[in-house]
């Protein structure tokens, strides 16, 4: 915080605490009114056949505003605002905050810091790490890729063996670390809507989709001359430039004839972020050993 509302504090502070006091000894004595009793002296003020009293404050009752005012001043001369002023005793919040965190960077070390160096696999077998890494993940991941890892529409599904940019320890990390930009150009404006339609007839066949024959036929023709540079000559993609494979039943974003006729019209672009500013090293291996794991319980089981 800085100086300026470091004093705004205390000025604030002061005038509440100086404003008290004069409201509590203001009202400690009341005006004498000679014809009235002075054990049963009112303020005038009735309701509904009640009168008030226009008596001072109990002496215990004052005693204790007292106290508190006193225990405030005190306060606020060991602890005088935010900021960087100091106390009775050198404290200041800056300070305190550091502290803390010094300190919980220690237990982070001891609990994290292990795992900062370790190489992916190793840290894929500890069970204990595991449950570190899945709560990571729920905590930044999930949102777009799911609870169980499974992806959303345009999300990938992390626990099957189909990577767009490859699923080794390295390249999990690369994304983690780097990020990264998927895009498909649209080609709608290229090869017309004849083109789109022929095309998409052709990634169909290549899928073992139901598809038209003689539009797949010609759809080929133009697959050869525009999609070939990113996603092969057979259509099993590309991992370097995350162009997916064409020829079995994974969609990012759906398979059916509608959804693969939009994508190769408009287009697809598509983002993940880097975690790099807002993970630790640590942190971000647990989780590529938890997303490496999940993807090799598939392969396990195949």
């Amino acid at each position: 915080m800085s100086t300026f509302w470091s004093v705004w504090v205390i000025v604030l502070t002061l005038a509440n605490l100086a404003l008290v006091v004069w409201v509590l000894f203001a009202n400690r004595k009341v005006a004498v009114d000679d014809q009235q009793d002075p054990e049963n002296r009112t303020t005038g003020h009735v309701y509904d056949g009640i009168e008030e009293f226009d008596n001072p404050l109990p002496r215990w009752w004052f005693l204790m505003f007292v106290i508190t005012l006193v225990f405030s001043a005190a306060y606020l001369v060991i602890y005088p605002g935010m900021g960087n002023f100091k106390g009775i005793g050198g404290w200041t919040s800056v300070g305190a905050l550091k502290a803390d965190q010094a300190k919980a960077q220690a237990e982070f070390k001891e609990s994290f810091g292990q795992y900062a160096e370790m190489p992916v696999e190793k840290i894929a077998e500890n069970r204990d790490a595991l449950k570190m890494g899945a709560r990571i993940f729920a905590n930044n991941c999930s949102v777009c890729h799911g609870a169980d890892g499974g992806g959303n529409y345009g999300f990938p599904n992390l626990t099957d063996s189909d990577w767009l940019y490859g699923g080794s320890p390295e390249q999990i990390l690369k994304t983690l670390y780097d990020g990264r930009q998927g895009l498909m150009p649209p080609q709608g404006p290229l090869i017309g809507e004849d083109g789109v339609k022929a095309t998409t007839e052709y990634v169909l066949a290549m899928s073992g989709g139901e598809h038209d024959a003689a539009l797949a036929a010609k759809g080929k023709e133009v697959f050869g001359t525009v999609c070939m540079a990113c996603h092969g000559v057979d259509g099993k993609g590309n991992q370097a430039l995350g162009a997916p494979n064409l020829t079995d039943d994974i969609w990012l974003y759906g398979g059916t004839r509608e959804e693969i006729q939009h994508t190769i019209r408009g287009g697809r672009s598509n983002n993940m972020p880097s975690q790099k500013d807002k993970l630790r090293e640590d942190k971000i291996r647990l989780v590529a050993a938890y997303v490496y794991s999940l993807s090799r319980q598939e392969d396990v089981q195949q």
